[in-house]
């Protein structure tokens, strides 16, 4: 059984990942870490956490040894909107971070799981059922990053033997944790402020397709690659996977299956809708399909379905203030 290490574990996917997990490998298999220490009482408060910058080497190297870990899900970075304002930063965290994470794998002999994202593909990449290997020529401090990340990841491997995995991860939608200042992040505030005020000013322009995906499916996604037979793997870091090619206003017509009231306006933001015209309208991810039996379980209709009856039970519990729930809900 494996002990993980999770880093970045209290972002959008980290606190999710970081329940999921202790539910999979046991609540003491699994250790949480992040930069700074934050109220997140599902994370901190139900099973180890460690404060932890994943720029020192030494710090993450004794982390490994303290607790026996074998695997590390490394997650720390900061995330493609918030790149580009902090450039020079997000270049530090971004690949010499992975970089270090990297060296104590080798050091120690871990394994290490990484995502990429779409962002790794540019204006030049083929838009629609982007393949799996293509032009790569991002524009952004965080795309850049992304494919650097992927090669890098290729080169321990092949180099040291080091067992790296990871997705290119589209859009993340959750009803759980707020998201960190990506491009996408719209595809999340849309629900809430649909359930908080019955209308939603999106900063992406109309007709703006990007592959998007329930956090469920992600959390499944990291699992079934994690625990992929490497025999069948003949891609390994960067898999391109998806669920739904979306709009805007496609999200919208969806909302009003629920909500018929629904108002959706845009003001776009011009540094935001830049970089997704960068990005794929949808990916092709058949190869992730065959070498490790990748597919989803929600499309638009069922996840905007889910992302309602949570919210809305969200609000109840909130209204009878009720305890927010933790890793076992």
């Amino acid at each position: 059984m494996r002990r993980i290490l999770i880093t970045g574990s209290l972002g959008q996917i980290g606190t999710e990942l970081t329940c999921h997990f202790r539910r999979e490998y046991g609540v003491d298999r699994v250790v949480a870490s992040d930069l700074i220490r934050k109220d997140v009482p599902e994370v901190i408060g139900e099973g180890h956490f460690e404060q932890l910058d994943v720029l020192d080497a030494e710090r993450l190297a004794a982390v490994v040894r303290a607790y026996n870990i074998d695997t590390v899900v490394h997650l720390a970075a900061i995330l493609s909107a918030i790149g580009e304002e902090i450039p020079q930063r997000a270049f530090d965290v971004n690949m010499n971070g992975l970089y270090k994470v990297l060296e104590v794998a080798r050091e120690y002999k871990l394994a290490v799981f990484t995502p990429s994202s779409i962002a790794a593909f540019g204006p030049s990449t083929p838009a629609d059922r982007t393949p799996q290997d293509t032009l790569q020529r991002p524009n952004t401090m965080y795309g850049v990053t992304k494919v650097a990340g992927e090669l890098l990841c290729d080169y321990y491997h092949h180099r040291y033997g080091i067992d790296t995995r990871g997705v290119r991860l589209p859009g993340l939608i959750s009803y759980k944790t707020p998201p960190g200042g990506g491009t996408t992040d719209y595809a999340v505030h849309i629900y809430y402020e649909a359930i908080r005020q019955g209308r939603y000013e999106s900063y992406i322009a109309e007709g703006t397709k990007m592959d998007m995906m329930y956090m469920p499916d992600c959390l499944k996604a990291f699992t079934m690659l994690l625990e992929a037979d490497p025999a069948r793997l003949k891609h390994r870091n960067a898999f391109n996977i998806t669920a739904m090619s979306v709009s805007p206003e496609e999200i919208a017509a969806s909302i009003r299956q629920h909500l018929p009231d629904f108002q959706l306006s845009f003001k776009v933001d011009p540094v935001r809708q830049a970089i997704a015209d960068s990005w794929p309208n949808s990916m092709d991810d058949s190869c992730a399909q065959q070498e490790w039996d990748w597919k989803p379980d929600y499309d638009l209709s069922a996840m905007t379905a889910d992302m309602f009856a949570q919210l809305r039970k969200d609000q109840g519990n909130k209204d009878e203030g009720s305890p927010p729930t933790g890793c076992g809900t």
